[in-house]
């Protein structure tokens, strides 16, 4: 019997935990039989190993793309989906782990029950990868049973710290993807655009309605190496920079301009600046003059300023003074 649903499993360097993911996803309760596409992406740990160790104990349920060399996020997660044979797509990164054993039971019923849907996600907490409490469930901005997903556009573009469908708790349509993605692979291959979630999310709402289901079927890792929980200051700088640029594409081919993403794009700039002038590197500053003009974003004052301190050394080197000794006031 074909597979009905296939489950994205991208790892990279997970040893510690891939195990625990596997084994979340292995207990699913659910009464159409699922794959498990593992996207092993070149990992220098043993990662890979552990993984080989799972498919030979479930040769029916699991396959194992092992990548040389290393592709990203992007090519990794779009290879694993088209080689996905299941009419619905879930997938749960190599950090994270699903704590409900129905969760794609619950997910699949709604999809059955109700064709319009394109996508149905749940309720997820964090776990901070400095501590082993689990945060409280992340509140969500759209907690109706079906929401119009044209509703979400604006909303899924302009997200920040928080997604508004969350993909790891999802489960999809995938010939909806595979229909967007005839029309524009590069939606989805660019790898400028440093993610691959946000613009499934948004195609999904796009294209249909939205389901969410108030039970928490996720327990997220949020620590600072993931890829966008950096502390580096330029590494933070190119993952803003790249997910602006789709930010800025889906809204010019597939929604519009509003004044709410206008404000969005303007504080992506400051932000852009506030890391090329924290990290004093005078390159990142003349990459965020030149994107702004890119993106004909609206300069707000306060990115002014900051543009015209990082043009003199002098003033760049008293404002990072300043800043440091402000900094160390507070903490005293």
């Amino acid at each position: 019997m074909e597979n009905m649903i296939s489950v994205i499993v991208c790892t990279f360097n997970q040893e510690d935990t891939i195990s625990r993911t596997l084994d979340s996803v292995l207990c699913q309760k659910c009464h159409v039989p699922f794959e498990i596409i593992i996207g092993e992406d070149c990992s220098t740990d043993g990662t890979l190993a552990i993984c080989k160790t799972y498919q030979q104990k479930y040769p029916d349920i699991i396959r194992i793309l092992a990548n040389h060399p290393n592709k990203g996020i992007v090519e990794n997660y779009y290879d694993c989906l088209l080689a996905c044979k299941g009419e619905y797509i879930a997938d749960c990164a190599g950090d994270d782990y699903w704590v409900d054993d129905h969760k794609l039971e619950k997910e699949l019923r709604v999809l059955e029950e109700h064709q319009e849907v394109t996508l149905v996600h749940t309720g997820w907490q964090i776990i901070p990868q400095s501590s082993s409490e689990i945060l409280p469930p992340t509140p969500q901005p759209y907690t109706s049973a079906i929401t119009d997903g044209k509703l979400m556009l604006e909303d899924i573009i302009t997200q920040t710290s928080t997604p508004v469908i969350h993909l790891c708790t999802s489960l999809y349509r995938k010939d909806t993807f595979l229909k967007a993605y005839q029309k524009d692979d590069n939606l989805f291959r660019n790898q400028g655009f440093g993610c691959e979630d946000l613009q499934l999310s948004f195609i999904m709402a796009l294209n249909g309605n939205i389901a969410y289901l108030p039970d928490v079927t996720l327990n997220y890792n949020m620590g600072n190496g993931s890829i966008s929980n950096q502390s580096d200051e330029e590494k933070q700088f190119h993952f803003i920079a790249k997910t602006t640029s789709l930010r800025v594409y889906l809204a010019e081919h597939y929604y519009r301009r509003t004044d709410k993403i206008e404000k969005d794009l303007s504080h992506r700039l400051f932000a852009l600046n506030m890391h090329a002038f924290r990290s004093h590197n005078k390159t990142l500053a003349s990459k965020a003059s030149q994107l702004g003009k890119e993106w004909k974003v609206r300069r707000t004052v306060l990115t002014s300023v900051v543009e015209a301190v990082m043009k003199n050394e002098l003033t760049w080197n008293i404002a990072l003074l300043t800043r440091k000794l402000t900094v160390s006031l507070k903490r005293l």
